[in-house]
């Protein structure tokens, strides 16, 4: 019972529809907008809470059921892994609702976009806590289909429609992949529940069917990872979505595909089934999103392909099959939300004030915006593992962890990938503090809100630098719980 309450946020999209008609019908300024950030702040602590909760259970997990036990009863199942991502999300949801508080001032059909927004969290933290492919979908589909409306939200631009509706075709092609996958797993193990199928499929013999799961489930869940060659959506979705959804996008949206393909591979397979496969996924990721990330003008697509890059990197840590390497995996996910997310808010700033996504024309802004630049500049240096950031501290455990599992090759690339992405990085940096400003543009630095929000991040980027304890064990805890506490997982729903 407890615990369901702690569970309340996730109806928090209907409040905020409530409250948005509120407002609407009796003229009530900036109620929808206040209820969502403190709504988002209730999530955020919420999940806190569970942690709390988590901490103090013997098993180390929360198994909440809905509509009978398992396997009919949908259920969460929610360990430090499941938390992690639940944590990351939360917080990267709450700094995107405030940030939007001035961002979408100027826009029409608020209610709907603050009630999209508070549904795409809850979606993402709903797969997080998934114990079972039913759950899992139902969520999947809300994350999606949020997300699908969020990128089209500004239907006066014909790009977001275009990109909308590309990401919605793919989406839905991943969505009945993985609906297939799902079926073909009920076909094998006679059930939707993760632990009852990792105690029917796990250890056995690998067959045509269990390697045609295999692959099924790297495309489905690949498409919403924007694994190449599965990315194509990508770039238009992020760079025509209004700034704070790019970084809910890039964030976490496609670490929590990933996350979905992580928990269910590794309940069903033993990990040297999926090295071979992820070694040359990752390489051919993260090289083809650093190239390219090198030809574009457009700000945003080129953060799009940097993100495609950033999913190579975190794919290394899960090619070598260690818990070390999933340690680098896991707080690569959080600082990658932390870094893009400053990135994608930063250049939100540029664009609000300027008008343009072009590169070319914003010479010497960074003289006008110094605040706005300085976060930015600290966001793209963390991106290319400059030491001092939190990038570093989780690339070098990526790089290292490959190292470890004889993966030199691995960890060679990608090394010479982050010394690539530099380039790109730094001549962001190096046009905003130009001592030219094209076209005469005189402008000044973002609302307050706008810019309070990527310097509070921008901080967390520099403490977790400075100290990485401060959630280095967290993301040690989350990946020890994915493969040491399998069969905790597996014995509290099964007993």
């Amino acid at each position: 019972m407890v615990m369901g309450l702690e569970l309340l946020f996730m109806f928090s999209p209907f409040a905020v529809v409530l409250f948005g008609l509120l407002s609407e019908r009796f003229k009530v300024a900036k109620l929808k907008e206040s209820v969502a950030i403190l709504l988002s702040a209730f999530s955020l602590f919420s999940v806190w809470q569970l942690y709390t909760m988590l901490q103090a259970s013997p098993t180390k997990i929360l198994v909440v059921t809905l509509g009978g036990a398992p396997p009919l009863g949908a259920c969460f199942e929610i360990d430090m892994l499941s938390l992690y991502m639940a944590f990351s999300a939360a917080l990267l949801g709450l700094f995107a609702t405030i940030y939007s508080y001035s961002y979408m001032a100027h826009d029409t059909r608020l209610t709907e976009y603050y009630t999209l927004l508070s549904a795409l969290v809850v979606g993402i933290i709903g797969v997080s806590f998934a114990g079972d492919f039913f759950t899992l979908f139902v969520f999947w589909e809300l994350m999606g289909i949020t997300s699908y409306v969020l990128v089209a939200f500004r239907k006066e631009n014909w790009g977001s429609i275009e990109a909308g509706f590309k990401y919605m075709v793919m989406g839905a092609v991943g969505s009945t992949l993985l609906l297939i996958g799902i079926a073909l797993i009920y076909g094998l193990a006679g059930t939707v529940n993760f632990a009852q199928i990792s105690t029917a499929l796990r250890g056995q013999p690998m067959s045509l069917w269990l390697y045609l799961v295999f692959a099924v489930l790297v495309v489905g869940f690949g498409i919403k990872s924007a694994i190449v060659p599965m990315h194509t959506w990508l770039p238009d979705a992020h760079s025509e979505a209004p700034s704070p959804i790019s970084a809910m996008l890039s964030g976490i949206l496609i670490e929590t595909a990933l996350y979905g393909f992580i928990r269910v591979a590794y309940l069903i397979y033993e990990p040297s089934t999926f090295a071979l496969p992820f070694v040359v996924l990752a390489v051919i990721t993260m090289t083809l999103g650093n190239l390219m990330a090198l030809r574009q003008n457009d700000l945003k697509r080129m953060l799009a392909y940097s993100s495609i890059a950033q999913i190579g990197y975190i794919l290394i840590g899960i090619s070598t099959g260690l818990v070390y390497g999933l340690l680098g995996t896991f707080l690569h996910i959080f600082n990658h939300m932390l870094m893009k997310g400053v990135a994608f808010l930063s250049v939100g700033n540029l664009i609000h004030r300027t008008g343009s996504r072009d590169l070319d024309k914003m010479q010497g802004l960074g003289r006008m915006m110094p605040i706005t630049t300085l976060a930015l500049s600290v966001s793209l240096l963390g991106l290319g593992g400059v030491p001092g950031t939190s990038g570093f501290i989780s690339k070098f455990i990526l790089f290292s962890s490959a190292l470890e599992a004889n993966l030199s090759i691995l960890a060679i690339i990608g090394v010479l990938n982050s010394t690539l992405s530099m380039a790109y990085y730094l001549r962001v940096i190096i046009t905003l503090l130009g001592t030219k400003t094209s076209e005469g543009i005189v402008v000044k630095e973002a609302p307050f809100l706008m810019v309070a929000v990527p310097v509070v991040m921008t901080l967390l980027i520099i403490a977790f630098g400075v100290y990485p304890d401060l959630i280095l064990s967290f993301a040690s805890d989350a990946s020890k719980a994915l493969i040491e506490g399998l069969a905790n997982y597996i014995g509290v729903v099964i007993r």
